[in-house]
């Protein structure tokens, strides 16, 4: 497993460097020292923590649904012309771009600030690693 340092295992977890490091004191988080004597944690490990603390906020919808990856987030920017438009959210650390008509994003009253969710229902997710990691 890869050795992940203090400062990226921050950024993975949408975090700062000083609550990660809070974990690993406490106890939270298990990490030991590479060979240059840094502070890492087992990339596995980070995994389960990562899994184990998520929270996401809670759905504004509240309604169910067969789509499991749902984001709920700000809405940023939408750009529309007469037939469609690009409706941008920010979903904690990540950016979710939509294209959709721009009757549709009238409807739901899309506009920077609204609070709305995500869903993606895709058949290809498409995962990609670093050249050279193994």
């Amino acid at each position: 497993m890869p050795a992940i340092r203090i400062r990226d295992a921050a950024i993975l977890l949408g975090v700062s460097d000083d609550t990660v490091r809070r974990w690993i004191d406490s106890g939270s988080l298990a990490a030991s020292r590479d060979d240059s004597g840094r502070m890492v944690v087992d990339g596995k490990t980070l995994a389960e923590f990562a899994r184990d603390h998520a929270t996401p906020p809670p759905d504004p919808l509240g309604g169910g649904s067969s789509a499991r990856n749902r984001l709920v987030g700000l809405v940023t920017q939408v750009t529309a012309d007469k037939v469609m438009s690009e409706v941008q959210m920010q979903c904690g650390p990540f950016t979710v771009v939509s294209l959709m008509s721009t009757a549709s994003a009238r409807q739901l009253g899309l506009e920077p600030g609204v609070v709305a969710v995500a869903v993606v229902k895709a058949t290809t997710v498409i995962i990609e690693t670093p050249a050279g990691q193994s």
